[in-house]
């Protein structure tokens, strides 16, 4: 749930994938400039410098570029191709961390897409990559 994250109204939770719900939750939306994801920084998600691990952010990335390739549909799936990723601020506990996401090229299966993951309006990592539509598993 959302609310026992204190995450913004309007963020869902998407079901279906045992890692990402371990790693996070994240939550995700469809917005009016493109897809948006959300995640509330928690201790378990930190590393030894008090900070979120670097793994966990490219995680988060990962998830936002493929929700955005889908742009949260259900009953449709897709795989990683790619995911280039430039650390710009670190997040801390109990951050908000928002994704701000755009498809820059949609072919038949491949869909080329960009992310901003922010806390505060600030820019903490700039992801892009590329992923692939396929069969959603049985």
């Amino acid at each position: 749930n959302p609310n026992d994250f204190d995450i913004p109204e309007g963020f869902r939770h998407y079901d279906g994938d045992p890692a990402e719900d371990t790693l996070g939750p994240f939550f995700g939306k469809v917005g009016e400039q493109g897809f948006e994801t959300a995640f509330r920084a928690q201790a378990k998600h930190c590393n030894g410098h008090n900070t979120v691990h670097g793994g966990i952010l490219m995680s988060f990335a990962d998830y936002s570029l493929c929700m955005a390739g889908i742009d949260g549909e259900e009953g449709v799936s897709v795989i990683t191709i790619s995911c280039n990723n430039e650390f710009i601020l670190p997040a801390v506990e109990g951050d908000l961390i928002l994704g701000n996401c755009e498809v820059l090229r949609q072919g038949r299966s491949l869909i080329f897409v960009r992310c901003t993951l922010s806390v505060n309006g600030n820019h903490v990592l700039n992801s892009s990559g590329v992923v692939k539509r396929i069969p959603k598993p049985a």
